[in-house]
């Protein structure tokens, strides 16, 4: 199975599983009056969306290149998680506000049965966030990664909603905001993980150098190759799911041009062949002196 494939198959599990909890959350707050649960539907919600331009961020950035993107399409992915990160400010705006409403409100407290609905939906959202970060990180996908951060955002939410609700239903009458504090809290925590998504792709866009392992692996399969002496400089940058590369290869300086050419290449296919997470690889011959 491709990285891309990988990528796609993962995002349907989030837009079906947040399909499902947005659902049973907003029918389980409405019967079970409790804001909170509300709140954590209003999230899923936008998190069914999140992940569809999810989906499509991954499909288009895995476009060939052509003669107007001749490094792909790979951009498109960063951009993608900067909407992402959108609606999760959004989200957490509206459910901040709300909060702040139902607060001053007065209102029934919150059913006890709302608890195991939350319990179950916690260790759900929290397998979630592992299975799609782990995609993640197999695939290099930054907008699978805050894809992933929904769902474990969402846990969060789910946290902050139980404790709220346990401390309404044990206090009982006059602790009924309990449950909306909790949902106020949980925004605020959103805000934070949507700072977290953002950072990451704002530095793929501005080709930021975060790639340390990378170009340690890169100078260690390049000494294989026979004929390499040493590296220098070595750039990455990332383009959705590929890494491209600039490097400085050191050779014999009394070889011909055509043999430092057909060293350049035969380091090129090598680290191509050894390393599928590249993707455009430039390499420069340099003299041993």
């Amino acid at each position: 199975m491709t990285n891309e494939q990988t990528a796609i198959k993962a995002t349907y599990f989030s837009i079906i599983g947040n399909t499902s909890l947005a659902v049973i959350k907003g029918l389980a707050g409405f019967f079970g009056n409790s804001y909170a649960l509300v709140a954590d539907a209003i999230e899923s919600t936008t998190d069914i969306f999140a992940s569809f331009l999810v989906l499509f961020g991954i499909k288009y950035s895995n476009r060939p290149a052509d003669e107007n993107h001749p490094y792909g399409h790979g951009r498109a992915e960063p951009l993608i998680t900067f909407l992402v990160v959108g609606f999760l400010i959004t989200s957490a705006t509206i459910i901040a506000y709300e909060s702040i409403q139902n607060i001053g409100t007065p209102h029934d407290l919150p059913k006890a049965w709302t608890l195991i609905v939350l319990g179950l939906i916690i260790g759900w959202k929290e397998y979630s966030f592992q299975t799609v970060m782990k995609k993640s990180i197999i695939t290099n996908s930054s907008a699978l990664k805050a894809d992933a951060w929904h769902h474990r955002s969402d846990a969060i939410t789910s946290i902050a909603a139980f404790v709220g609700i346990s401390i309404a239903l044990i206090l009982g009458k006059g602790y009924e905001s309990a449950d909306d504090w909790a949902a106020l809290f949980a925004s605020f925590f959103i805000l934070y993980n949507s700072y977290l998504i953002f950072r990451p792709a704002l530095g793929e866009i501005m080709d930021e150098h975060r790639y340390d392992d990378l170009v340690e692996n890169i100078r260690q399969e390049s000494l294989k190759v026979e004929g390499i002496i040493g590296t220098e400089k070595c750039f990455i940058r990332k383009a959705g799911m590929k890494y491209h590369v600039d490097l400085h290869a050191i050779v014999d300086a009394n070889i011909s041009v055509k043999e430092g050419h057909d060293l350049a290449h035969k380091l090129k296919d090598t680290l191509r062949k050894e390393m599928m997470e590249l993707g455009h690889v430039l390499i420069h011959i340099e003299p041993n002196e």
